[in-house]
């Protein structure tokens, strides 16, 4: 084994880049395979990834490269969605790739399904790097093994996965891989483009680029060898704010808004990025120096953002009270990872916490090496996204992939028991432990194995039902019927526009937020306030899935309100039963 080792070693070590975009096509290929089947039936599983296709279909369609509003969704008016059109770039030239072979409707499968991989390759080479640097030139492979054993980070690359998640997490790989590479300037650089690319996409990443520009800031401090990485950092992170700023934010983004890069977020960040700027350009010797105008610095950012713009000091979505209480606070990645069932917590967590006590060692081991800086970085970065599991569940992708260094160092430092000539119970024991931490996508095997907190029997009859209502067979027989608006629950809206001609009044997005506030009193309330507001939307057809998740809610709240009475068989006048073509899931009702 040593000698095949010895031979290989050179291989490895040269084409690591080669070697890794190789195994990105190999795994690409083998997932557009495994998932033809979903390509095939559009499966777009999540309301963002259908919105997302909507937004590129307007854009190919002439709508204006600025002009982000949907006007399938609250019409005639419409809502302006907060994204912006960087990510559907690649999703629109593949569209654009395919179409003159396959025609629009397979151009748009084909393109659903390897956009979301694209990003897939960025996060192993960053990777890649990141554990040639950290811990040994060789142990590149293990990130694309312990990759492929993350559970909800891998989905956020999966086919028809079209939603921005997997390029914000790809910027997060390039930001780790600049804080230890070893070149300074070159570091600060990617983690300042990657900062600036992934709040042009959206603010999900928020806490982790402060933490980012945090550890630089820090590092500067503690050796003023950093001035080149904290310099290139301040002139790519304000040059790419700026570049995006003017080159992707919609109409809509460009007035005092909290939710995306506006004015809000631009200014402010230019001006962080100019201080910082300062700072290494003057970098005085003395360390507690460092420390006060570093601090001083910070201040100035925070008092400025706070004094120009107080609206921001609270939720970035800035939505009202009645709808934080009945919609937002109940999305259910936005709840901590402890109020999630056992079955949806164990998978996620697995890892990261494996990945934190390994970098927890390493860094130990570090502390007299070049490395410690990089391995500090590491073990900060995913403490911090352990911390954030306790949050919100939505920190889980980011918490896993944070996790891969150091998950990787603890493999690493079995390999010499693993290739040693004796010691065979060491060497069977560190195969054991290292097929442990190889194997964190089989936690969600172990637990269907063992029944561990099983769904119960309502649960999966919602979850079937749900399921059943937003795909194509279901929705295709609606076509039959002229366009006109349809009164739906607001978690359907986006999926019905995506598949059929129809129009929907809301769409579970904040910016929605006065249709889905008309929606959700439509079904808690009184018959007669529903009929008003499906009326002042001009609303003809009401559209139920009888046992959908959203359903559940309004029973629950509501039971006595009109989606309860109207579950349980209750006839009004202004409703008209409708058949709906094929063997339907839903039930509709003309509005008279």
């Amino acid at each position: 084994m040593r000698r095949a080792v010895a031979r290989l070693a050179p291989l490895l070590d040269r084409e690591w880049i080669r070697l890794t975009l190789a195994a990105w096509l190999t795994i690409m290929a083998w997932y557009l395979i495994q998932r033809w089947p979903a390509i095939q039936w559009l499966s777009l599983g999540d309301t963002d990834d259908n919105m997302r296709l909507m937004q590129v279909r307007a854009w190919l369609a002439g709508q204006g490269w600025f002009d982000l509003r949907n006007y399938r969704l609250n019409p005639p008016v419409g809502f302006d969605i907060h994204w912006s059109r960087l990510v559907d770039l690649p999703i629109a030239a593949l569209i654009l790739l395919f179409r003159p072979f396959v025609g629009a409707v397979e151009a748009e499968k084909l393109a659903c399904g390897i956009a979301p991989m694209l990003p897939m390759g960025v996060t192993l080479v960053a990777l890649g790097a990141t554990l040639r640097r950290l811990v040994a030139p060789l142990a590149w492979p293990l990130g694309i093994a312990l990759f492929l054993a993350t559970t909800v980070c891998l989905g956020m690359y999966m086919p028809e996965r079209i939603d921005h998640h997997g390029w914000q997490l790809a910027m997060l790989a390039v930001t780790v891989a600049g804080l230890c590479d070893p070149v300074r300037a070159r570091g600060g650089a990617l983690v300042g483009i990657a900062t600036a690319v992934s709040f042009t996409i959206g603010l999900e990443m928020l806490p982790y680029a402060a933490m980012a520009g945090a550890i630089i800031a820090l590092s500067w401090i503690w050796d003023v060898a950093e001035r080149p990485r904290l310099a290139a950092y301040a002139l790519a992170l304000g040059g790419g704010i700026a570049a995006g700023y003017a080159g992707f934010t919609s109409y809509a983004n460009r007035v005092l808004r909290c939710d995306a890069l506006t004015p809000v977020w631009m200014s402010t960040l230019v001006l962080a990025a100019a201080l910082l700027l300062a700072l290494a350009w003057w970098s005085p010797r003395r360390a507690g120096l460092r420390l006060g105008f570093a601090v001083a610095a910070g201040a100035a950012v925070a008092a400025f953002f706070a004094h120009t713009f107080p609206q921001c000091l609270g939720r970035p979505e800035q939505v009202s009270p009645e709808l934080y209480d009945s919609w937002l606070s109940h999305v259910r990645e936005a709840k901590p990872i402890y109020a999630h069932p056992l079955r949806v917590a164990l998978p996620i967590v697995a890892l990261p916490l494996i990945g934190l006590i390994g970098a927890a060692i390493a860094t130990i081991r570090a502390r007299r090496d070049a490395r410690l800086l990089g391995w500090a970085c590491v073990a900060l970065f995913g403490a911090f996204a352990a911390l954030m599991l306790l949050w919100q569940a939505r920190a889980g992708p980011a918490a896993q992939l944070l996790a891969i260094p150091g998950a990787a160092a603890l493999i690493w430092a079995m390999v010499p028991w693993l290739v040693a000539p004796s010691h065979r119970v060491a060497k069977a024991a560190a195969a054991v432990a290292a097929f442990a931490i190889l194997s964190g996508s089989m936690v969600p095997v172990v637990i269907r194995w063992f029944a561990i907190d099983p769904p119960k029997p309502y649960v999966q009859r919602v979850n079937r039902a749900t399921g059943r209502c937003l795909t194509i067979p279901a929705m295709a027989p609606l076509n039959r019927w002229p366009a006109q608006t349809m009164f739906t629950f607001v978690d359907l809206g986006p999926r019905l526009i995506t598949l059929t001609h129809h129009r929907a009044v809301a769409g579970p997005y904040h910016r929605n937020g006065d249709a889905i506030l008309d929606v959700h009193h439509a079904f808690e309330r009184s018959p007669e306030e529903a009929r008003a507001i499906m009326k002042r939307h001009g609303a003809t057809i009401l559209l139920i899935c009888p046992n959908m998740t959203e359903s559940t809610n309004y029973r629950a709240r509501a039971p006595k309100g009109f989606y309860g009475q109207l579950a349980h068989g209750a006839r009004f006048d202004w409703l008209e039963p409708v058949a709906v073509p094929g063997r339907s899931p839903f039930r509709a009702f003309r509005i008279k």
